[in-house]
């Protein structure tokens, strides 16, 4: 999980993101960032996510305990 948030804020299209943020109140988070989630998670974790899972995590954090739990 060593490149998880600069991986995340490169799908987000943000320099940076914290843990902390909430990730519907990125400009960039639209049906694209989940499916380059998903595809993400598949390719660097080898988890599958549903694009239902992702949005049912509200924050940044909740969706690298969703990954970390998956794994």
């Amino acid at each position: 999980m060593e490149n998880y948030l600069s991986s995340i804020a490169d799908i987000l299209e943000v320099e940076t993101v914290e843990l902390s943020a909430e990730l519907n109140s990125f400009e960039a988070w639209d049906s694209l960032a989940v499916l380059s989630i998903i595809a993400f998670c598949d390719s660097e974790y080898s988890v599958a996510l549903s694009a239902d899972e992702i949005n049912n995590s509200a924050t940044v954090l909740g969706l690298k305990e969703l990954i970390e739990n998956k794994m």
